[in-house]
Formats: structure tokens, C-alpha cells, sequence
């Protein structure tokens, strides 16, 4: 017998829930029998490739290259991966599973966000480090259901809690009930919390999730967003982790924390006498990151919804810069021992897909390396005062332009290959061309509140 089956045999395990993460982060699956589960172990499996044909809203992109009417919508050939298994809490006798689009030969599919995270990290083992990365995700809480949030149309949402209570314990105290279910049900499904707290604003909460190597801290962050968001559910809240739900809040983030590792388990970012302790491969791949932003941008801030949260003064950044321990920079250099020392990728927000944000920000930064990019200084003070220069490049500020620039790239081609590049690039044009057939001009909130709000 399989290891994991003697494993599922041991927990009394007779159904499993497979999931498959598409383009936009959201997990789409379905329930099978261990008979079903036996033989897809064996020979792989089959699952419509239409989760990579269609949007956030289930409408079909328009003249796909990848998946369309034009090949039927086959079922495209999948595996599970064993590593993943996880219980579920509430759901006795369930075991959940990650599964991927590959063929038996092992080739990708090619508008697989999971997929193209391991091709990187298989890079940068390639190169000779181990990825180490942690997610921290901000999250506001509604005191109302998917039936509410539509009859109200979006309008005066009761937020879980009242007021501005950053860092509240009279607030986590009060509702201490919700937060240790959070946090015993993200240890249960190994996908444990660091820390969580209240962040400022009416509801709203940051999680940091434990670091973890490579492909575990993408699952976990991606499983997090979905289960937090069923476990609120299930107490008839709401939790949205889009980037920006109100102008009047600061936006959401989705912030990334990241170092690359010698296969002898020490820091390829820490020097003794460097300085900052910022060693030469440190300094190239934050360079690279650096350079690469403005064009990699789309991966990173996927939606409409995305380009409203990187305003001047709202703690996210509006330039490609960097700063020591400086929280208004794009990338935040956090200053430590031979442990600890690392990056903050704060461009990062909680509408992003965790896939690809690692997957982007990490082969930036391998390109970094390969080409011995310098790193221009750091900012020091207020990143907003700065004016725009070659070395504190301007993001683009719409979803239409970034998507343009990802395109034309032909770093972005080489990094991450034409079929990734044209297929992601149609579908964010596509989710631009939805918002501009809707609404010209100001941000129409209830437009993303209504596409974005629960599911993304």
C-alpha cells in the first residue's frame, strides 16, 4: 500500500477534496470517493481546463490562446500532490489535497500560476539556493453574509467591529473566540500563524503565516486566504482580502517576506563585514527586483481593484525604490543576524495571487544575479517626497498600463516564457476591458466591490 493511503486508512479517511489554484488564486475542485482517489494516484486524472479559460465571474476570456471554444474545453491531465494533505477541522473524514495540471510526462501546463512557481524555484535550485518566504495577509471582517453584502448592494456593510483599534487587545479579547479558532484551525491545517492582530480600521486584522521553504509557503499562503475566508463563513461573517475595499481605508496588504539559502544551510543575504551586512548576492537580487518591478508589476497587483491601494501617504509604495527597515519603499530591507536577515516585499497586496507574487519577485531577483545588477542607494526618510528618476521608477498606476508593459517585455518572455506571458497578459486585458465597459473615468467601487469583494 501507498504511504498515503496507510496515512488516510490511519485517520479513517473516506473522502477527499481536491482543489487546483487557477490564474486569479482562487481554488476551484470537487469531492471524490478513495476509489477515485487510488486511480488518479496511478494514472493522474482529468479536470476541465475551463478553470483556465474563464474569469474571477466565470465568464470566458475573450480569444484565448491557452484553452477555449476552439479546443472543446478538454480535460487536461492532472496529478495530486501527496505533500499537500491536510485535514480539514470541520469536516470529519475529508482529507484535502493539492493538485496541478501536468501531463504524465511532467510537462506544465502553461497557465498554471502553481505550476510556473515551481519552474522558478527549480531555477533557483538550479543556481544553488533554497527559496525561504513568509506571507502576511490584512483582512477586513463584515458582520454580514453573500446574501447581505448583494441585497445592500454594497452599500453601509457593517464592519465586525467598530472604530480605529490597531493592535487592539480589547478588541482580540472581547472576540477571543474567532481568534483562536483562526489560529488552532491554520496550526491543524499546517498552515500555522505567527502572529495575528488587529490593523487599523473598522474590522480588519493582519495574519502573518510561518515562514516555511520553496512551494510549502505559496501553498500555505494560498490555503489561508481560502479557509479563512470559509471559516468566517461558517460564523455568518465576511472577510475580503481585496487590496482596497473603501476609499476611505488604506488598502490591504499582502506582504512578502523573503531570503535566499546556501545548500549548507547558511544566508546567501548575510556578510559579516559587508555593508548593512548585505551580501554582493543580496545586493544583485535585490537590484534585479528593483529594475524588473515596473515591468513584472501585473503578477503582482493582478486586478483593478490593486492600482487604487498604491496611493502617496497610504502605506503602499507608488515608485520601484528601496530602504533600510523604511516601510514607505516597494521593498523593505529588514536588517538582522545570520537568521533573520531579509526582504519585505511590500509592493505585495492581498489580492495577489501567492504563486505568482513569489514566483515574480523571486526570478526577478535570480535575474539580478545572473547579470550582476548594482543596486542604487537606499531611500532614507519619506519615500513619497522623493521625485521620479531612473533609480525610483514610477509603477505604472492602471491595470491596463502595467499589463502593456508586461507584455512588450522581453525580460518578462525569457524569465517566464512567451505561453505564460501572452496567456497571463490576455487575461489581465480582459479584466481591465470588463472594468472600462462598465465605468470611464473615477474607480467605480460597487464594479469591484461586486467582482472582487468575496471571491478573490
Amino acid at each position: 500500500m501507498l504511504p498515503i493511503l496507510d496515512k488516510l486508512k490511519k485517520n479513517t479517511i473516506h473522502k477527499i477534496k481536491l482543489g487546483i489554484f487557477d490564474v486569479d488564486g482562487i481554488m476551484r475542485g470537487k469531492y471524490i470517493n478513495i476509489k477515485k482517489f487510488e486511480s488518479a494516484l496511478e494514472k493522474g486524472f482529468g479536470f476541465c481546463d475551463v478553470v483556465f479559460g474563464w474569469d474571477t465571474a466565470d465568464e470566458l476570456y475573450d480569444q484565448p490562446t491557452v484553452t477555449g471554444w476552439h479546443t472543446g474545453f478538454p480535460d487536461a491531465p492532472a496529478k495530486i500532490d501527496v505533500g499537500t494533505f491536510r485535514k480539514i477541522p470541520w469536516e470529519p473524514g475529508t482529507a484535502l489535497f493539492i493538485a496541478d495540471f501536468e501531463s504524465p510526462e511532467n510537462i506544465p501546463y502553461p497557465a498554471c500560476p502553481r505550476q510556473l512557481c515551481k519552474t522558478v524555484l527549480h531555477k533557483a535550485d538550479a543556481m544553488g539556493y533554497k527559496v525561504k518566504s513568509a506571507f502576511e495577509y490584512e483582512f477586513f471582517l463584515f458582520d454580514e453574509t453573500p446574501h447581505t453584502v448583494r441585497e445592500k448592494k454594497y452599500e453601509n456593510l457593517a464592519p465586525f467591529t467598530p472604530g480605529m483599534f490597531g493592535y487592539s487587545i480589547l478588541r482580540s479579547s472581547v472576540h477571543s473566540e474567532l481568534y483562536h479558532d483562526l489560529i488552532d484551525t491554520c496550526r491543524e491545517m499546517d498552515m500555522e500563524l505567527e502572529g495575528v492582530h488587529t490593523e487599523t480600521g473598522p474590522g480588519v486584522l493582519e495574519a502573518c503565516i510561518s515562514v516555511d521553504s520553496g512551494l510549502a509557503a505559496a501553498d500555505k499562503a494560498a490555503l489561508f486566504k481560502t479557509f479563512a475566508k470559509v471559516l468566517v463563513q461558517r460564523r455568518e461573517l465576511m472577510a475580503t482580502f481585496m487590496a482596497k475595499w473603501s476609499p476611505d481605508y488604506p488598502g490591504q496588504s499582502g506582504h512578502l517576506h523573503q531570503s535566499l539559502w546556501y545548500k549548507d544551510g547558511s544566508n546567501a543575504f548575510y556578510h559579516d563585514t559587508k555593508a548593512l551586512h548585505m551580501s554582493d548576492t543580496f545586493r544583485h537580487y535585490l537590484a534585479g527586483q528593483l529594475r524588473l518591478l515596473p515591468e513584472v508589476l501585473p503578477m503582482i497587483a493582478p486586478t483593478v481593484n490593486s492600482y487604487t491601494r498604491m496611493i502617496k501617504g497610504f502605506w503602499a509604495p507608488t515608485h520601484s525604490n528601496w530602504g533600510l527597515d523604511n516601510r514607505t519603499c516597494a521593498i523593505r530591507v529588514i536588517p538582522g543576524s545570520p537568521k533573520s536577515h531579509r526582504l519585505e516585499y511590500r509592493i505585495a497586496a492581498a489580492d495577489g495571487n501567492p504563486y505568482l507574487a513569489l514566483a515574480a519577485s523571486i526570478a526577478c531577483g535570480l535575474y539580478g544575479i545572473e547579470h550582476k545588477l548594482e543596486l542604487p542607494p537606499g531611500v532614507v526618510g519619506n519615500a513619497y517626497d522623493l521625485e521620479t528618476s531612473p533609480e525610483n521608477a514610477k509603477l505604472p498606476e492602471t491595470l491596463k498600463k502595467s499589463t502593456a508593459s508586461f507584455h512588450q517585455s522581453s525580460v518578462m518572455r525569457e524569465l517566464f516564457g512567451d505561453e505564460w506571458v501572452d496567456h497571463f497578459s490576455l487575461t489581465r486585458k480582459w479584466e481591465a476591458q470588463c472594468y472600462n465597459e462598465q465605468k470611464k473615468g473615477d474607480p467605480d467601487w460597487r464594479w469591484m466591490l461586486d467582482r472582487y469583494f468575496e471571491i478573490i
